[in-house]
């Protein structure tokens, strides 16, 4: 359609049928002319007329046009304050700082008759946060307790005259929602909880006993379950003879903590003539979405339980682990089926893929290092490709690199870096990482997603963090040092270990370095590594050489024990202040040293190290260093353990490292 006759059409649809008349009026007027003066004069009498006429028109319909609006508005002021007035919902408001301006008769009923006008409405609800109210510009919205009811407030600021700039009011309405928050609060203490109890050394303890006194063992634990079960309706079943799985409401959980799992401590303290102490580990899943995902997060519990070294409670839900317990030295086991069986499967691991790459934690220490020479000699003697990954290192284990370099072709190409790593693992590689099983802690955490198969060998307490899509892990917390576990595999993967004099020195080594001198962790089994290592022509004065430091050294060590201060008496805590040249060797050995001091059961060394915190920790057993560094994201064993901290000032670290201790006497006292 053109727009000249879009033009007239719209121009037709905007005159009134008064306003076609003046302008026909006036078209007439003018054709009609002079020629006949009379009807000119009537035309333009009827033009004035209606031209008149048209404009009081157009006037009327204005005032009317207001009138209508104005109506409107009053109605619409009307019907706004009956609203407020009648609104269901309870609803206040007031000015910025608080002050009441009015309420309808639904908040009246809340408060109970009070008069608010002009009081400050956290007079009265004291639950209210006035600072968090005026944050919420775009939005309120908080929850609230009033007199044991439960509010959801919402609401806005608003303008309430715009001529105004500096007045502003602020609407909240009160909507109770204590009647659904009892419902979810009841629903969620009747979902289920799984609970798996477990005796860890079922088959020790029996064997340590009487036979006459077994059957007596075995009512007392069953005993001391029942009685810590109390009156918590729940279903207890007997699963095997050293397994109990136990189903019961949600909201005894709290019990059970608020206790602090006393069953621990009285199974611990059994004593009928078992040379060995009972200890019972329990895995406990909750907040799944249904039964199935509880029961498979008790099972998760109770690995990571058994994990740690047993003898404690772990809780797991959706988000965490949660710890209790864990007080004990994890006790030897006596059997070596696992090592017999991992072996045999590390063998077959080995002999099907293309070649085998072993990784330890950052900053090699001598066991992880022992135990990734000592399994490059199994993967030698299969005729398979095997490299070490081995970064920046402590003086001691530099200098095992250099020996083994030297030592002939074969360790000419042994280590290599974690850069060159990432050429050489494949899907067609079995990676093999030792002394650690958190990824981040390892050499180069890319290499797990690029290896075909991914073999895990440590002995530290297991942490939240672990090395995921294993295809064979052996993890035994009781073990004095991964080279002890090695030392053990050796014997089984060959029919005739034949290990040189510096591979066996090398692994002798990571014992000497974990066990610190035979002292800490020593068990039968680490002195059956031992002579077994000796008989392969170990040299023990090597290997003390092996740890030999320069006069520099010592005089830090030695600077750092003597700025110790003491914490509740038994505990020391000192500051390296600045980064040396072999900080990590340092401050584990004045860790070391202060334990040598009378009176003290613990003791800690912090050091700045690159970017990092580093802190070292050492225990004689009666205070679990594990668990007061695992709040710092560290880590180790009741006795060892460490922790790196990142983005703090080592100041910073001391203030934390405090609380975690002050937090963790709080709760043994």
């Amino acid at each position: 359609m053109k727009k000249s006759k879009l033009y007239f059409i719209n121009l037709y649809r905007a005159l009134s049928v008064a306003q076609w008349c003046v302008l026909v009026c006036a078209i007439l007027t003018f054709i009609t002319g002079p020629e006949q003066l009379w009807l000119s004069i009537v035309e333009i009498v009827l033009f004035l007329v209606l031209f008149t006429l048209n404009i009081l028109e157009h006037k009327r319909r204005e005032m009317d046009i207001r009138e209508y609006v104005h109506t409107l508005n009053s109605h619409m002021d009307t019907a706004t304050r009956d609203s407020l007035v009648n609104i269901p919902f309870p609803m206040l408001i007031t000015h910025l700082d608080g002050r009441v301006s009015w309420y309808n008769q639904s908040f009246a009923e809340i408060i109970e008759g009070e008069v608010l006008f002009e009081r400050n409405v956290t007079e009265i609800v004291e639950d209210l946060n006035w600072s968090d109210v005026l944050r919420m510009q775009e939005g309120i919205s908080l929850d609230v307790t009033y007199r044991n009811r439960k509010y959801s407030v919402m609401g806005n600021i608003i303008k309430p005259d715009p001529k105004r700039d500096n007045e502003y009011l602020i609407l909240l309405y009160w909507l109770d929602k204590t009647e659904l928050t009892e419902i979810k609060t009841k629903y969620l203490e009747e979902k289920t909880d799984m609970c798996v109890i477990l005796i860890d050394n079922y088959d020790d303890v029996m064997n340590s006993m009487e036979e006459s006194s077994k059957p007596q063992m075995s009512s007392l634990i069953a005993k001391y379950i029942h009685e810590w079960i109390g009156d918590v309706k729940g279903v207890l079943k007997k699963l095997e003879r050293d397994r109990y799985v136990f189903i019961f409401e949600h909201k005894y959980l709290e019990k059970f903590i608020s206790e602090k799992f006393e069953i621990l401590d009285h199974v611990r303290e059994i004593s009928i003539g078992n040379k060995t102490p009972a200890t019972i580990s329990i895995g406990i899943g909750c907040g799944g979405e249904n039964i199935v995902s509880n029961e498979e997060y008790s099972r998760m519990a109770l690995d990571m339980a058994l994990g740690r070294g047993g003898d404690q409670v772990v809780i797991k839900d959706e988000g965490q682990f949660r710890f209790y317990g864990g007080k004990t030295k994890e006790h030897e086991k006596s059997t070596r089926v696992k090592s017999r069986v991992v072996a045999y499967a590390l063998k077959q691991l080995i002999t099907t893929e293309k070649n085998v790459v072993i990784m330890g934690h950052k900053s090699p220490d001598m066991d992880s290092l022992g135990a990734a020479v000592g399994l490059s000699r199994s993967v030698k003697n299969r005729g398979k490709d095997v490299h070490i990954v081995c970064g920046e290192c402590g003086e001691a284990a530099k200098k095992l690199v250099l020996a083994m370099r030297s030592a002939g072709e074969e360790n000419a190409g042994l280590f290599i870096s974690p850069e060159e790593a990432m050429q050489l693992v494949n899907e067609d590689t079995v990676l093999i990482v030792v002394d650690t099983h958190r990824p981040s802690l390892t050499e180069n955490p890319e290499l797990l997603k690029k290896a075909g198969e991914i073999v895990l060998i440590d002995h530290h307490r297991r942490s939240t963090e672990f090395v995921e899509n294993c295809s064979l892990v052996y993890h035994e917390p009781y073990a004095s040092s991964t080279s002890e576990m090695v030392t053990e595999l050796l014997q089984y993967m060959d029919n005739k270990v034949m290990l040189t004099k510096l591979e066996a020195e090398a692994i002798y080594a990571g014992i000497y370095m974990d066990t610190k001198n035979f002292t800490f962790k020593t068990g039968v089994r680490t002195f059956d590594a031992a002579s077994f290592l000796r008989k392969h022509g170990v040299d023990t004065v090597e290997v003390k050489k092996m740890f030999q430091s320069d006069i520099e050294h010592y005089a830090n060590k030695a600077q750092i024990v003597s700025c110790a201060e003491f914490i509740h008496d038994n505990i020391a805590v000192a500051l390296c202040e600045q980064e040396l040249s072999d900080t990590m060797v340092v401050v584990a050995q004045a860790a070391d040293e202060l334990l040598g001091i009378e009176g003290v059961e613990a003791s800690f060394v912090i050091a700045p190290l690159g970017d990092e915190i580093i802190i070292s920790g050492r225990s004689w057993g009666s205070v679990n260093v594990q668990l007061i560094l695992e709040k710092l994201g560290g880590g180790g064993h009741l006795t060892v353990a460490g922790a790196q901290l990142k983005e703090m000032s080592i100041e910073e670290a001391r203030e934390n490292l405090l609380s975690a201790i002050d937090e963790y006497i709080g709760k043994q006292e």
